[in-house]
């Protein structure tokens, strides 16, 4: 272990470094997923070589408590959705570092917008619409990001945060004026509904990063944050890190590719001007 490592193990024996999960609109409560992610703390100290209790994990479901963990000083590290990372990146000071490779859709997914079959043919015929979305609590990756090869939808088009797809798409298909922003995992269940032949997706978004590995403004010297990187790239070596993983529906972590992020911004920022 080199001099800097080994500084760093003996500081985070005495000042555990938090790993903050944000992923608003998602299954779960801080309180319900406390359990995972303290397996997950565990098991990633264990893989980079660091102290028991060196490392303490949070994970919260709703967009402001998480952004409020973030801000505390002990936040070094965490893992956020595209959708809060681009509206909250410049205020929180996060830096993107690796990607979280998902169960069933890897390091990328596709978004689809979904409707009533026959009713939307371009984004003008969303005047006036409601779009729901696990993503709805940042309008301007629902209106912008997402779907920006098809084109910005209409000022008036209300955009709604809810985790009740199903129910969203119920009534997109009975006819209502409701359209469906789905991520990568909920727009593959879609042909499984028992009234999916009612309804259609009508747009998709290029590939996006899911959840990104953020570092928080200066707190990790390059150093502790490299010791870090390989315990998490690494996770899936051991039996508990795979385990730890899998109970976050996590298959581990893999470089990030900055193309895409960075037309995400790009288009995020054009849309919420």
């Amino acid at each position: 272990m080199t001099p800097a490592a080994l500084l760093f193990t003996l500081a985070l024996a005495a000042d555990p470094v938090a790993f903050v999960a944000v992923a608003p609109g998602y299954p779960g409560t801080t309180v319900e997923a406390q359990p995972s992610m303290d397996a997950f703390a565990a098991a990633l100290a264990t893989q980079a070589g660091l102290p028991s209790g060196s490392i303490v994990a949070a994970y919260f479901e709703k967009d402001r408590p998480g952004a409020e963990r973030l801000q505390q000083g002990d936040a070094g590290f965490g893992m956020v959705s595209l959708p809060f990372f681009l509206r909250e990146a410049d205020a929180l000071h996060l830096e993107a570092r690796l990607v979280a490779s998902q169960k069933g859709t890897g390091p990328t997914e596709v978004w689809a917008l979904v409707a009533k079959k026959g009713r939307v043919t371009a984004p003008a015929s969303l005047d006036g619409w409601q779009v729901n979305s696990i993503a709805g609590y940042v309008p301007a990756f629902v209106t912008g990001t997402a779907l920006q090869g098809w084109g910005r939808m209409p000022a008036n088009v209300k955009v709604v945060q809810t985790s009740q797809v199903l129910s969203s798409l119920r009534k997109a298909a009975a006819g209502e004026n409701v359209a469906v922003l789905l991520d990568g995992a909920q727009a593959a269940a879609l042909p499984s509904l028992p009234f999916a032949s009612e309804l259609e997706v009508v747009a998709r978004s290029a590939p996006l990063p899911t959840g990104i590995v953020v570092t928080v403004g200066k707190r990790l010297p390059a150093d502790r944050w490299k010791l870090l990187e390989k315990g998490l790239r690494q996770l899936a070596d051991r039996p508990e890190g795979a385990a730890a993983l899998e109970a976050i529906r996590l298959q581990g972590f893999v470089p990030l590719d900055p193309q895409p992020l960075a037309a995400a911004r790009k288009a995020y920022g054009a849309a919420a001007k």
